[in-house]
C-alpha cells in the first residue's frame, strides 16, 4: 500500500499538471523575459472584444471621421512598429474632457476627446507608445490573471465564460487603470513608449512635454486631481526623468 507521502506527492504532481495544461510560456519582446500565461492571444483578443463591448454602453464613444483619421493614422505608425504584431489595435474616443487614455487587453485603446485636442502629434505618439506598451508587456492579462483565479481565466480561454466573468474582468481592468499599474510596470511603458515613438518616426520628446503639460493642467485643477498618466507611483518628476534617460541611452 503506497505512503500517505507518496499519495500527497502524486496529487500535488496531477495538480500542478492539470493548472499549467492550458499555459502558454513566451519569450516577451517588451518585457525581455520568458513569460507563462494562461490566455493565448485567440483567447485574449475574444476577451477584449467583449470587454469591449461592456465599455461602449459604459462610456461615451464619439463618432468624429476627423479626429478619427488623425488617432488611427498615429496609431497604426505606432503600433506597427511595437512588440505586438499579432494584434488588430482598435482606437476609440471617449467624449472626456480630462486628458485620459487607457488600454485593455486584445489592443483595444480608448483616447478621451480632451486629450487628442490638446496633444500634438509627437505627444499622441507617445501616449499610444506608452498604451501600446502596456498591452505588448501584457500588464492587464497579468493582472487578470492573478485576480479571477483558474477558473475564470480557463473558462475565458475556452470561450465557455458567460457576461458575469466578463463583467468581473471588466471591473478589475477598469480598476487597474483608475489607480494606475505599479511603478515598474509604469515606467516600462514610458521606456516602450520612447521606443515605439522614435521608430514610427515621431519625436519620443513628446512624451516629455506631454508630462509638463499633465503637470500644469493638475496644479491648475488642485489636490483632488487625478490621472492615470500622473498615478503616484511614479511620480511625474521620476517619469520625465525616466524618458530623459531612455532617450539619452538610445538615440
Amino acid at each position: 500500500m503506497p505512503s500517505r507521502l507518496k499519495i500527497n506527492n502524486y496529487v500535488i504532481l496531477l495538480t500542478i499538471l492539470f493548472l499549467f495544461s492550458g499555459c502558454v510560456t513566451i519569450y516577451n519582446p517588451a518585457t525581455q523575459r520568458k513569460e507563462t500565461l494562461l490566455l493565448d492571444t485567440e483567447s485574449e483578443v475574444a476577451l477584449g472584444r467583449d470587454m469591449d463591448r461592456q465599455i461602449q454602453r459604459k462610456l461615451k464613444i464619439l463618432q468624429d471621421p476627423q479626429r478619427q483619421y488623425r488617432l488611427n493614422n498615429i496609431g497604426a505608425k505606432v503600433c506597427g512598429v511595437s512588440d505586438r504584431g499579432d494584434l488588430i489595435y482598435h482606437f476609440r474616443i471617449v467624449n472626456n474632457e480630462q486628458f485620459n487614455a487607457f488600454a485593455i487587453p486584445g489592443g483595444f485603446i480608448y483616447v478621451n476627446s480632451g486629450l487628442i485636442d490638446n496633444a500634438t502629434d509627437d505627444e499622441l505618439a507617445g501616449v499610444l507608445g506608452h498604451e501600446i506598451g502596456h498591452i505588448a508587456a501584457r500588464h492587464s492579462v497579468k493582472k487578470l490573471q492573478v485576480h479571477l483565479g483558474y477558473q475564470i481565466i480557463m473558462s475565458i480561454a475556452m470561450g465557455v465564460s458567460g457576461q458575469q466573468a466578463i463583467g468581473e474582468a471588466t471591473d478589475i481592468v477598469f480598476n487597474v487603470v483608475g489607480l494606475g499599474y505599479s511603478r515598474k510596470d509604469e515606467l516600462l511603458a514610458d521606456k516602450l513608449a520612447v521606443k515605439y515613438a522614435r521608430n514610427a518616426s515621431f519625436n519620443p520628446y513628446g512624451m516629455i512635454t506631454f508630462f509638463k503639460k499633465l503637470q500644469q493642467e493638475a496644479e491648475k485643477k488642485g489636490g483632488n486631481f487625478h490621472l492615470v498618466f500622473l498615478s503616484s507611483h511614479p511620480k511625474i518628476e521620476d517619469r520625465i526623468k525616466n524618458v530623459e534617460n531612455e532617450i539619452t541611452l538610445n538615440p
